[in-house]
């Protein structure tokens, strides 16, 4: 009984402090919102409602609450729009820098391309003067051998005739002796026939001193001459040297930089080129001259063979750059838009040029097809084996137009541009490979804008 009362009396005391404290919060939210009645009145009825204070502050703060989740999302909404203005303006100006870039890119790109086909004419040009300068270098060279080897005949001629003139002159000179003794002789004895013939001997033998002297110096005469052309032609001969060597500087150094530019070491490539190619003729046909028979050759015969191994490199590299990836893979119209290098980690091991769909894509080289499918990422993709361990790509075609094991030269079609495998836009991803491993095509695109 006594647990009993405990628990009863300590139940009752919980319930009045309940009781109070019900009783303070209600004054208190009475204090501010104090009970109301809001009357219904109809013509035959007047009902009332009764608004309790505790149902006022549930209704205050429920609204206040509304009204604050109001505002704050309006105020998020204003702000996303603020900056959702300025992204788009900022994107705008963005695509603006970015095209006005591309602009001036293609730009770029129509002046490099005509400098480099002012530089291909200037390149041929230089070719057909080199091969006007060797036919007369040749012309020259034969006719100063054959005014070398007259001049020769005449000086050992002239040996003959000094010679023949000096003992000719002593015999002239004993025979007038002899005859004037002769005819001496004959006046003291008055033989006047004997005289007259005497005389007319004695004047023969003048005659023919004097045309034996005549002759002499008339082979001198000759003999100079033919000394002055000699070096008039060597002095020709010296200027089409000078032009040549300068002609082979201007042609053949662009050409070094190039490959070196390219990555490519110049000798290692034309030893392989110079291995691969027996072809023969043409304007640049290896020559020789001659060394008259001695055991070293002379000053020119050096000067002109060192010019004409000039011209065989010459000729070699414009066999190595045809087989190089020396051009691009595009002739129409098109943008640069990805280049070669690291993006977000991962190597873009090439370039892309976007141009319209079907777009004409072409070979940057002779070569060899060695792939011609779909290959996944790639999309249509080419592969050309060419000379010198470099392989090209060309990737995301719409339509292939060779197969494997195709033979194909620098400029023929190969294929059209499209948007297969992975891209995200009608494009051409070219690639350049060396040993297997990539490089930037760029290198090989404008090393050749630099020459060609």
């Amino acid at each position: 009984m006594g647990t009993a009362r405990t628990l009863y009396g300590t139940g009752l005391g919980d319930s009045r402090v309940r009781s109070r404290l019900t009783i303070r919060f209600h004054a208190l939210v009475e204090r501010f919102f104090p009970e109301r009645r809001l009357f219904l009145r109809s013509d035959t009825d007047t009902r009332f409602i009764r608004l309790r204070s505790e149902t006022q502050a549930v209704a205050f703060v429920g609204l206040t609450a509304l009204m604050g989740w109001t505002i704050v999302a309006t105020a998020i909404l204003l702000m996303d729009s603020i900056g959702a203005g300025n992204f788009r303006e900022q994107a705008k100006r963005e695509q603006i820098t970015y095209q006005q870039r591309l602009n001036a890119l293609s730009a770029e790109r129509d002046a490099r391309t005509a400098e480099a086909l002012a530089a291909q004419d200037r390149f041929s040009a230089a070719l057909r003067q080199v091969s006007v300068m060797q036919t007369e270098l040749l012309d020259s060279e034969a006719h100063r051998r054959e005014l070398e080897t007259g001049i020769d005949v005449i000086q050992a001629t002239l040996r003959d005739v000094m010679k023949s003139r000096e003992n000719a002159t002593k015999r002239l000179a004993e025979l007038e002796s002899d005859l004037k003794g002769e005819v001496a002789v004959a006046r003291a004895s008055g033989d006047d026939a004997t005289v007259n013939l005497l005389t007319d001997a004695l004047s023969r033998v003048a005659e023919e001193r004097d045309q034996v002297i005549a002759d002499a110096q008339l082979s001198l005469i000759r003999a100079a001459e033919m000394q002055a052309a000699i070096e008039t032609l060597e002095d020709k001969n010296d200027r089409i040297f000078r032009q040549l060597e300068e002609a082979m500087t201007v042609s053949v150094v662009p050409l070094d930089k190039m490959f070196e530019k390219a990555g490519m070491d110049p000798d290692r490539i034309l030893d392989e080129v110079r291995k691969g190619y027996s072809g023969q003729g043409g304007p640049l046909t290896p020559l020789s001259f001659s060394t008259k028979g001695d055991d070293a050759p002379s000053p020119d015969t050096l000067r002109a063979n060192r010019i004409l191994n000039q011209m065989d490199r010459l000729n070699l590299y414009r066999i190595a750059a045809q087989k190089a990836p020396f051009a691009s893979p595009l002739k129409d119209a098109f943008r640069f838009t990805s280049g070669f290098g690291y993006r977000w980690g991962r190597l873009h091991a090439g370039t892309d040029f976007a141009a319209p769909h079907g777009t004409p894509i072409y070979s940057t080289a002779d070569g060899v097809v060695i792939h011609a499918d779909w290959q996944s990422g790639y999309g249509r993709l080419v592969k050309i084996q060419h000379e010198f361990g470099i392989e090209t790509r060309y990737a995301h075609m719409s339509k292939i137009r060779v197969k494997v094991g195709d033979r194909v030269s620098r400029g023929q079609r190969i294929g059209d541009m499209g948007n297969t495998g992975r891209s995200t836009g009608t494009h051409l991803h070219y690639e350049v490979r060396v040993g297997g491993k990539p490089v930037n095509p760029m290198i090989y695109i404008k090393a050749a804008n630099d020459v060609f």
